[in-house]
């Protein structure tokens, strides 16, 4: 006995909906993830609070003070009298960049104002001191 199909015409079908679904699913998922990786800008340092303190977006370069007073720029030891040598190497010439200065509650004044000093010598940087808003 031979069966014979009653639905010849009808064409097979790949259903590709869950395919496109899958698919923006990852694509979410590294975009969101990518955003978390950019966030990283210096050593955690506890910062004093400011209420009229400003976000700033501009190539920066960071000189962060920690509470023992050690120096770094842009997470890498050095000491204040390279400063000015470093940073006019991380400068562009005829272009204004902003030097953040990340300094931890507990730090001497004096090696606050010892930093400043070396930055100030460089007329093209501009200096700010990062702070936290409080809660």
């Amino acid at each position: 006995m031979r069966l014979i199909d009653d639905d010849i015409d009808v064409a097979p079908q790949i259903n590709i909906l869950p395919m496109i679904d899958v698919i923006f699913s990852i694509l979410a998922f590294f975009i969101i993830s990518t955003l978390f990786l950019t966030r990283s800008e210096g050593l955690p340092v506890d910062l004093p609070k400011a209420s009229t303190s400003q976000l700033q977006r501009t190539e920066q370069i960071t000189v962060t003070i920690d509470e023992a007073g050690k120096i770094f720029l842009n997470r890498e030891l050095i000491e204040v009298d390279a400063l000015e040598k470093a940073v006019r190497q991380l400068v562009l010439p005829n272009q204004k960049s902003i030097v953040t200065i990340k300094a931890d509650e507990d730090v001497d004044h004096g090696d606050v104002v010892a930093v400043m000093d070396q930055l100030r010598r460089i007329d093209e940087v501009k200096l700010a001191i990062a702070t936290k808003k409080p809660k």
